[in-house]
């Protein structure tokens, strides 16, 4: 990853720029398969933080484990200019768990980079998106890939962002004609008052803490 003439330029965008930037790459790894990774490069142009994907898609014709080796952490939040970001990977947002388990560690932000499918981002995306940002009471940023990849595959789109109560703030298209920017404010205040006003205050009494 250190080597990668890719990302050795976006820390350099990043440097010039003085901006964070999230970004999904592959990594081989020793067993010959690959590592499907979040990185975190900070506005200093540092690798700050990464997390490998831990649920691997295997629906369908797509068998992700065929050519990826599972994550084997969740990585606690990245402190960063904007608050603590934690880092989650496409079909890892099926399982509230890992969002949970960051929101112990007072996650602010959750990202979710992701190449949903047509069918699936029709009928699951927003209404996932929606309760990882309710059960966390945390800004949950999608980044989604977008268009046709070849004959056989097309990803969904509808790049998202989600606040603390569950209202979408940021909703792209899905064309992929054209390449998109979108920009929204993330309120840490707002999110300390939903917390204040909505406590979820867990039974671990009666079930296991995550």
């Amino acid at each position: 990853m250190e080597t990668s003439p890719f990302v050795l330029a976006l820390q350099k965008a990043a440097k010039e720029s003085a901006l964070a930037i999230n970004v999904g790459i592959h990594v081989s790894m020793n067993n010959g398969k690959l590592a499907n990774r979040s990185c975190w490069i900070n506005e200093k142009g540092e690798i700050e933080s990464y997390y490998d994907k831990l649920h691997l898609f295997d629906y369908g014709v797509l068998r992700e484990s065929n050519s990826v080796e599972g994550g084997k952490t969740i990585v606690p939040p990245v402190r960063t200019v904007i608050g603590r970001v934690g880092l989650m990977i496409c079909f890892d947002l099926r399982f509230p768990e890992i969002s949970l388990a960051l929101k112990r560690q007072n996650a602010q932000i959750i990202t979710y980079p992701s190449a949903f499918t047509v069918k699936t981002g029709q009928a699951h995306w927003e209404t996932l998106l929606k309760s990882r940002a309710i059960e966390t009471q945390a800004y949950v940023i999608a980044a989604a890939q977008v268009g046709a990849h070849n004959e056989k595959r097309t990803s969904y789109g509808h790049s998202m962002v989600v606040d603390p109560w569950g209202k979408v703030l940021l909703d792209m298209t899905g064309d992929g004609i054209e390449a998109e920017i979108g920009l929204v404010d993330v309120d840490l205040d707002y999110r300390e008052k939903i917390k204040s006003e909505m406590p979820l205050l867990r039974r671990t009494d009666v079930y296991p803490e995550i």
